[in-house]
Order: C-alpha cells, then sequence, then structure tokens
C-alpha cells in the first residue's frame, strides 16, 4: 500500500530525532548476532507526523531488515484479521514456503488469513491468536538473515481480531527476532473493543512516544525550506498559529502557498488563517468542489469502498466509465486527494474521513448497498461485503437478513464471535420475518456465547420465548442458555432452565438429554434444597440404564459421580463409569469437542476416576481432552480446564511439583479469557491445597489473597471442596478459632449427603484443630470419618482415617493405628499421604527407618515441610 510522503522529503523531520534515534536503536538491537527484538508505539493526535515518522523508520529499516508493513482503515475495522492478511500478505503470496509457514496450525490460522475455507464450526477465537502467534514466530525465524519488522500505521482503525493477535504477541517480542513498530491516535478514537488491545501494546513496548506538536522555530525552518530563505519570520509564526503545529496542516498550507504564493501587500496573519481553514475539517473536501461531479462521485465512492480497493471497483459504483474515470481520477491526484496507483488509496486519513463525512447521507446508505453487491459480484465471500450491509437502512430485506447470518457463520468459523454478533444485531435491526426471529436470537445467543454470557442469556431467553424453533433447537438454546448462566455463576437459574424444558419437552432423546442436564447443574450447586432427594431421582432413574445411547451415558455419569461425591463403595461407582463410557472412552458425540453435550460429562468421569484411586484411568482420560483441544485449536477457557483436570490428578498421585506447574499454566489460560469463571476458582482452590502439601503457607496465602479465595464462595462447587482447603489454610497459618468455624461451615456438605471422606475431608483437619480443646468431640470426628473411609473403601480414604486416628489415639494404640494406615497407604497412588504416614510412624516409634524412607519419598513428591520434618528427627 503506498502512503503519503513526508511534505519535505529528503530533509531530516523537525524535532523528530529522539523518536527516529529510538527506532534505529531497536533494529540496531534486532540485527546483533543475538537479535533482540522488541516493540515501539507512536502515539498522537490526527495529523502530528506518525505516518512521516514511521516512514522514516520503515526506510531505514529496508536497508537491513526485511520490512512489511500496511495501514489500517475505517473501512477494514470490522474485517476481522484484515490487518493480519495486509502484513503478511507478500509471505502468504510465498506458495512455496507457505506451508512451512502455517505448520500445523493450518486449519487455525489458514481460514483467518484467506487462504482456505472455513470449515462448518465455530473456531475457538484464543486457539486462532495462538495460530497466529505462532505464524509470526515462525515468520521471524524464516528471515532471520534480514531481520522481519512489522509496521501498522492507524492502529486505532485495525479491526480487534488483529489488534489481539498482536497484544498477544507483544510480551513475546522480546524473545524473538522481530521489531513491531505500531502508530495510532489516543485510543479513544478507536472502537470499544480495540482499546484494551491497544493499551496492552503500550504497556508492552520497549518505547511508547506521544508525539508533540511543532515548535514555532520548526515552522518557521519548514517554511524556509519550502518558500526559499525570502519567507521571514513572520510568516513562519503566522503559519505556526494557524496550525497549532500541526505537521500535515502545515505541509498542506506550505503546498499552496508555493503554488499560488501570497499578495505581498495582504495581511499575512489574516490570509494564512482564512487559507488554514480549507485544510481542517469540513473544509477539506471542499476542494472538491472545483473539481467537477465526476471527480466528487469517484472520491466519494472510494471513500465508501475504503483503502485497497480496486479504483475500477469505485468508478463502477460512482457510475463512471474508463474514460471518465481516468480524467477524474488525474484531477483527484493533482489536488492531493489520492496518492497515484490502481488502488483506492487517499493522501492523508483526514483527507479519507473528511470526503466520507461529505457524501450525502442517503447517497452514502445507496453506495454502501452497491458495494454490497459489486465486492459479491467480484467473488468476494458474504463476511467481505458484510461491513458495507452493516451500513445499510433498515428495511425488511429477507435477502439481506440471510446474507448477514452467512456473514456471521463465516466469521465463527475463522474465530471472529464479535463481528458475527455485529452482523446477527444489524439483521435484528432489519427485521428478519417473524417466522426466523427466534432462529437470529438463537443464532446471536450462540455467538455471544465466548464473549458476553449476559448476551447469551438475553437473546437465548428470547429465542425461547418466541416461536419457531423446533424441538432440537429449542432443547440446543435452552442447553447454552444454562451454559452461559453456569459460566456466569449462576447456578440455580441453570438448573431451573432446564428442568422447565425437560418438564414441557415431550419424552424422547431430547426430554432425557434436558433431565440430564438438570441432574448436573444441581449437582454443580454450592448449596441445594434437597441434596439426599435428587440423588435418589438420579439412582432411580439411572440405575437400571445399560449405557446404551448417549443420553444413558451422560445420566450414568452423573451416578457416577454423585455416588463418588456421597462416598458410596467405589467399586460401584467404578461400574456406573464403565458402563457410561465405551472401552473407557468418551462415545462418539459424548467427546471433549463435542459441542452438542458439552465437555462436562467426560471431565465428570475422569474427576470421579480420580478421587475413587482409578488415577491411571483419569489420567489417559484428561490426556485426551488437552491432545483433542490443541489438535482443535481450543485454547482457551477448555485447554484451561483440561490443564486443571490434569494439574488435579498429579496433586492426588501426590506429585506436588509438577501438579503446582500444570495448575499455574492453567491459570494462565484462564486468565486470557477472563476472571473469577469457575476455572479459576477449580485451580486456585487446587494450587492452594498443593502448596500446603509442599508446605508453603506463606506463598498459598499470598495465592488466596491475590485471588479472593475464601468466603463468600460462588453458587457452584469447586474442585475439591474450598470450605475444607480454606479452613486447612487457616490452620498452617495458626488462626485456629477461625479454622474451626470455616471446617464446621465445611460440614455442609455432610447435611447433603455427600460424605467422601478425600473430597471433603473437613473431619480429619477440625478433628485435628480440636485435640486440645474439645477432645471428645475430636474422638467423634475420627469415628465417623473411619465409617466413612469404610464406606468408601479405597486405601487413601482408609489410609488418611487410620492416620488421623492414630494421631489422637493414646501411645499405646497410636503405633497399631498409624502402622495400618501405612499399610493401606502402600496401595494408595497417593505418595504425599504415604509419605507423611511413614513420618508419623516413625516419629511415634522412633523407626529410624521409617523416617529415612518417608524422608525420601517426601522430597521425591515435593513434599519440602514433610521432608524437613523428617530430616529434623533423623539428625
Amino acid at each position: 500500500m503506498t502512503t503519503t510522503p513526508p511534505p519535505w522529503p529528503g530533509d531530516p523531520l523537525p524535532e523528530r530525532e529522539l523518536e527516529l534515534a529510538a527506532a534505529d536503536r531497536a533494529v540496531d538491537a534486532l540485527c546483533r548476532t543475538r537479535p533482540e527484538g522488541g516493540l515501539l508505539v507512536y502515539s498522537g493526535a490526527a495529523g502530528i507526523g506518525k505516518t512521516s515518522v514511521l516512514a522514516r523508520v520503515r526506510a531505514r529499516a529496508a536497508e537491513r531488515c526485511t520490512v512489511r508493513t500496511t495501514r489500517a482503515d475505517p473501512g477494514t475495522t470490522a474485517v476481522p484479521f484484515h490487518t493480519a492478511r495486509a502484513l503478511f500478505a507478500p509471505d502468504l503470496a510465498d506458495t512455496d514456503g507457505l506451508a512451512a509457514l502455517l505448520g500445523p496450525h493450518r486449519a487455525l490460522a489458514g481460514p483467518a488469513l484467506g487462504l482456505t475455507t472455513p470449515g462448518e464450526e465455530p473456531a475457538d477465537p484464543q486457539g486462532v491468536q495462538d495460530a497466529l502467534v505462532a505464524l509470526t514466530a515462525r515468520a521471524a525465524r524464516r528471515h532471520r538473515a534480514r531481520p522481519l519488522v512489522l509496521v501498522l500505521d492507524d492502529a486505532h482503525w485495525a479491526d480487534g481480531e488483529s489488534l489481539g493477535w498482536l497484544a498477544a504477541l507483544g510480551p513475546r517480542l522480546a524473545r524473538l527476532p522481530l521489531l513491531l513498530v505500531v502508530a495510532h491516535r489516543p485510543t479513544e478514537h478507536a472502537a470499544e473493543e480495540s482499546r484494551p488491545h491497544l493499551d496492552a501494546l503500550g504497556t508492552a513496548a520497549r518505547l511508547r512516544v506521544t508525539l508533540r506538536a511543532l515548535s514555532p522555530e520548526a515552522a518557521a525552518g519548514l517554511t524556509r525550506r519550502a518558500l526559499g530563505t525570502g519567507a521571514d519570520d513572520a510568516l513562519g509564526r503566522a503559519l505556526w498559529d494557524a496550525t497549532g503545529g500541526s505537521p500535515y496542516e502545515l505541509a498542506e498550507l506550505l503546498a499552496r502557498l508555493r503554488e499560488h504564493p501570497l499578495d505581498p501587500g495582504a495581511d499575512q496573519a489574516s490570509a494564512v488563517r482564512e487559507l488554514a481553514a480549507t485544510v481542517r475539517g469540513h473544509r477539506l473536501a471542499d476542494r472538491l468542489g472545483g473539481l467537477g461531479p465526476d471527480a466528487a462521485r469517484l472520491a466519494w465512492a472510494a471513500a465508501v469502498l475504503g483503502a485497497g480497493i480496486p479504483l475500477r471497483l469505485a468508478a463502477s459504483l460512482a457510475g463512471l466509465s474508463p474514460g471518465r474515470q481516468a480524467t477524474a481520477t488525474g484531477e483527484l491526484r493533482a489536488a492531493r486527494v489520492l496518492n497515484p496507483g490502481d488502488t483506492v488509496d487517499f493522501t492523508h486519513p483526514l483527507v479519507a474521513g473528511a470526503v466520507y463525512d461529505a457524501v450525502p447521507r442517503s447517497l452514502r446508505t445507496t453506495f454502501h448497498g452497491r458495494a454490497a453487491w459489486l465486492l459479491t459480484a467480484e467473488g468476494h465471500s458474504p463476511a467481505a461485503a458484510a461491513r458495507h450491509l452493516l451500513e445499510v437502512h433498515p428495511d425488511q430485506d429477507p435477502a439481506l437478513v440471510e446474507q448477514l447470518r452467512r456473514a456471521a457463520r463465516e466469521h465463527l468459523a475463522v474465530g471472529a464471535p464479535d463481528a458475527a454478533r455485529r452482523c446477527l444485531e444489524r439483521a435484528l435491526r432489519e427485521p428478519p420475518e417473524h417466522h426466523l426471529r427466534a432462529h437470529v436470537h438463537h443464532e446471536l445467543g450462540c455467538a455471544a456465547l465466548l464473549t458476553s454470557p449476559a448476551d447469551t442469556v438475553r437473546h437465548l431467553r428470547t429465542a425461547l420465548e418466541l416461536p419457531g424453533l423446533d424441538d432440537t433447537l429449542r432443547a440446543d438454546a435452552t442447553f447454552r442458555l444454562a451454559q452461559a448462566l453456569a459460566h456466569n455463576q449462576q447456578m440455580r437459574e441453570a438448573s431451573l432452565s432446564v428442568a422447565f424444558a425437560a418438564a414441557t419437552t415431550e419424552p424422547g432423546p431430547e426430554r432425557l438429554r434436558l433431565q440430564a442436564a438438570h441432574f448436573m447443574y444441581d449437582a454443580f450447586r454450592a448449596t441445594e434444597d434437597d441434596g439426599p432427594g435428587r440423588s435418589r431421582r438420579l439412582a432411580q432413574l439411572a440405575d437400571p440404564l445399560a449405557g446404551e445411547t448417549n443420553a444413558e451415558r451422560a445420566l450414568l455419569t452423573l451416578r457416577a459421580f454423585d455416588g463418588m461425591l456421597r462416598g458410596e463403595n467405589h467399586t460401584v461407582v467404578a461400574e456406573f463409569c464403565e458402563r457410561a463410557l465405551t472401552d473407557g472412552h468418551p462415545a462418539p458425540g459424548l467427546g471433549w469437542t463435542d459441542t452438542a453435550w458439552g465437555f462436562e460429562y467426560p471431565c465428570l468421569a475422569g474427576i470421579t476416576y480420580a478421587w475413587i484411586d482409578e488415577l491411571d484411568r483419569a489420567e489417559e482420560l484428561f490426556g485426551e481432552a488437552v491432545r483433542a483441544y490443541e489438535i482443535s485449536g481450543w485454547s482457551g477457557g477448555h485447554l484451561a480446564f483440561a490443564h486443571m483436570l490434569t494439574g488435579a490428578v498429579l496433586r492426588r498421585r501426590g506429585r506436588l511439583a509438577e501438579a503446582e506447574t500444570r495448575l499455574r499454566e492453567s491459570l494462565r489460560l484462564a486468565d486470557r479469557i477472563g476472571t473469577g469463571l469457575p476455572v479459576h476458582w477449580d485451580a486456585v482452590c487446587l494450587l492452594v491445597d498443593t502448596l500446603l502439601a509442599r508446605g508453603r503457607t506463606a506463598d498459598a496465602q499470598r495465592l488466596a489473597e491475590a485471588r479472593g479465595f475464601g468466603p463468600p464462595y460462588p453458587d457452584a462447587m469447586i474442585l475439591p471442596d474450598a470450605p475444607s482447603v480454606h479452613g486447612r489454610l487457616l490452620l498452617a497459618l495458626g488462626r485456629t478459632d477461625e479454622a474451626v468455624a470455616a471446617l464446621e461451615a465445611a460440614s455442609a456438605m455432610a447435611e447433603r449427603g455427600r460424605h467422601n471422606p478425600v473430597w471433603a475431608p473437613w473431619r480429619r483437619d477440625l478433628a485435628g484443630a480440636l485435640a486440645t480443646r474439645d477432645p471428645e468431640r475430636a474422638r467423634a470426628l475420627t469415628r465417623r470419618l473411619r465409617v466413612d473411609a469404610e464406606r468408601f473403601g479405597t486405601p487413601t480414604a482408609l489410609g488418611m482415617a487410620l492416620g488421623c486416628e492414630a494421631a489422637l489415639a493414646p501411645a499405646g494404640a497410636a503405633t497399631a493405628l498409624h502402622a495400618r494406615a501405612v499399610a493401606h497407604l502402600e496401595e494408595s497412588p497417593a505418595r504425599d499421604e504415604l509419605a507423611r504416614a511413614r513420618v508419623a510412624l516413625g516419629l511415634a516409634t522412633g523407626d529410624r527407618d521409617q523416617l529415612h524412607r518417608g524422608l525420601l519419598l517426601a522430597r521425591t513428591c515435593g513434599a519440602d515441610a514433610l521432608a524437613e520434618q523428617a530430616r529434623s528427627a533423623l539428625a
């Protein structure tokens, strides 16, 4: 794309020496033997000289580097990934190296960059963003001989998807042989969804410069260079007063004065002020008035189509023949409205904006409608034409509604849900035909699911209230509504929505799907009116099922999960899991990336296995989840959840250091998509639990305080039981009274009929806290803990219960209890619990062999405080 050269070519840019020196230093760092990448951000008001600075940066960098440059345009703000495509256009045109450039991310990056046809299913926006970041890294390494410099002008007009990619790239640039240079106006000029990305770029920048207006001295110097040494300082001062030091306005005035010098006898100040009024605001477009109607219509059409579109299309939109187009184009170039070339390229964004604003409103709407038709006829996709349809006045046009719906599907398929939302919102304003309104609301709710749960809830509720959805779509809308409510921590509302739909749906597969969802969301609630009653109803419905359909498998999965929480015998629970799976794996349609049923069911099966000591089965399932999400490019909340679940298995195994690493990765991934989500609570709870098991109490406390972990908890179950973990944290901090209160609150699990002593080990910790202040209550807690553990029957539960009983038992009885705890835990996958039991046995008996074996195992697990305790005892 061509750009306007500086108004004083060949001369140094006045008062921009420091800004250009910073760019020179960044290029020097990029070209070292060990390249150091970076990010430069120049900001400033319109006309302040950002484009001129970038032109010099490009020219200097091109001597040693490979430079890719583009300039965003208001017409492409609504076109997803347009800026990314423009920046990489030369690399994407290299067919020989394209496969290597796309690498393993072809299925995600290809559609976003316009290289391959999008699929039918929506692409994960975070996955597409990550794919583009990986592609950029490969491109940077590919150009190592002449390092890559990406230059983006007018970034405030870039599409939000491209800005999101650049913002994600920013923190990685120091480790890549790549320099990114960005210029933009103050962020209030950007679209609302783009502002956080511009702020993130500024935060990540090696240098962030706000360009200032030129001084009177600089204006005087430029005046002499442009008009000759005879131009006095008074004229330079008059020009500075009239322009406020704006380089663009100053250059425009000097160009006019070169063509039409001032009358020597005129009042210079007045004449300059009058002339200055013609180069700003609406007066910019006045220069079209003297060029004739053809030039004006061509300029208007070009402004509507936007930069980069062939001028022949602008002429067609304006209704000009090739001969009239050539004449009008020459006039516009002579008047410094358009730059030379075959595509639309205004001399300055201020000119483009002024010309667009000058298009009569009715004609502008007509032009946008015809522009959409022209682009479609040229073979462009519905998504490319959609930005024009957004500007057309509503007129109850069914064809326009359908075109916008197709564009929305295409936007979703390339990972641009915000663009899809804009199309569907515009379709609603058309409005659609009566029988299609529910469909458009349904599509809009699905499009907003990843970006705005509140909008999803609003549109899906509207879709369900309107006629037009068949049973399948109605069930789908209800299911997604419940997902959005759950995502928004509204578990009760999620449960009620599917319960009502199930009660009003005819018997059949959709009703079973809704019934399963009702049981699931009730199980996920932190509080419940009748937990034991729900468990009984679920058992009555699921126990006879053989697992022949996905509805039956879903119900059996919920039955297994509920049985695990209730502390039913682990062999019975495992049998329900077996019936819910197909050869140990999720059945087709119930897999990790199947959207009809959701990922919750295989997730619950894996969690159940993890808490009944079947950790190999759990690890296999969660490993499948990570692979499935990475292959499919689902690198948002789903991948964060998969890493969290894998961390949970590592925590259950007692591989504490590995668990900590995996859980921190889960939090990092989750932080990219929002805050306060269910995955945040789960990952933080597990990480606090892991840090406490390692003996790193201060780290656990800092994490809990930074993440707000503690009461009040959301109305959603947290993995594992959050009040139990919080009570243990308070105990470790020595805040015993608060710990006792927190652990008493955790006893609500028992009131719901949930007696799994491993999932919610509040009895063990509460007994320890009450050992001296209320020994009788402590012994009663250990007795009930033993009953629950024997009913559940896993080696981990039995070993933990016996260890708790031994800690409170008289010295004579304690040794045997400790030995039995060790014996059970030797059969358990929880290696840290075995290490703890061995150290306890060694301390109780003075057995140095047990202490030594406990010490080695604690070190292997990463239980640092336990290892130190054993080492001190041995010393």
